[in-house]
């Protein structure tokens, strides 16, 4: 699944196009290495997002086409 659908979709990010533009502004990492939002996301990734003052580090666990809010806590583990 592509970076900024699955931000989305586990709700990291409200929404995909401000997912797209924090990935085009070098703000999320995936593997410690800068993201394109069309990075391909898979069980066992490492997301990391630095949104002014707060970084969000999280494992991914699942990948999901659609969840709903309760089935998306369990896709991500923070670390």
């Amino acid at each position: 699944m592509r970076l900024d659908k699955y931000l989305k979709v586990s709700r990291l990010i409200k929404r995909r196009t401000v997912a797209n533009e924090a990935c085009d502004a070098g703000r999320v990492f995936l593997n410690d290495k800068p993201a394109k939002a069309s990075a391909e996301v898979r069980a066992g990734d490492v997301i990391e997002i630095r949104l002014g003052s707060r970084n969000i580090r999280a494992e991914v666990l699942s990948v999901k086409e659609t969840a709903l809010k309760e089935e998306a806590r369990e896709m991500i583990r923070y670390l």
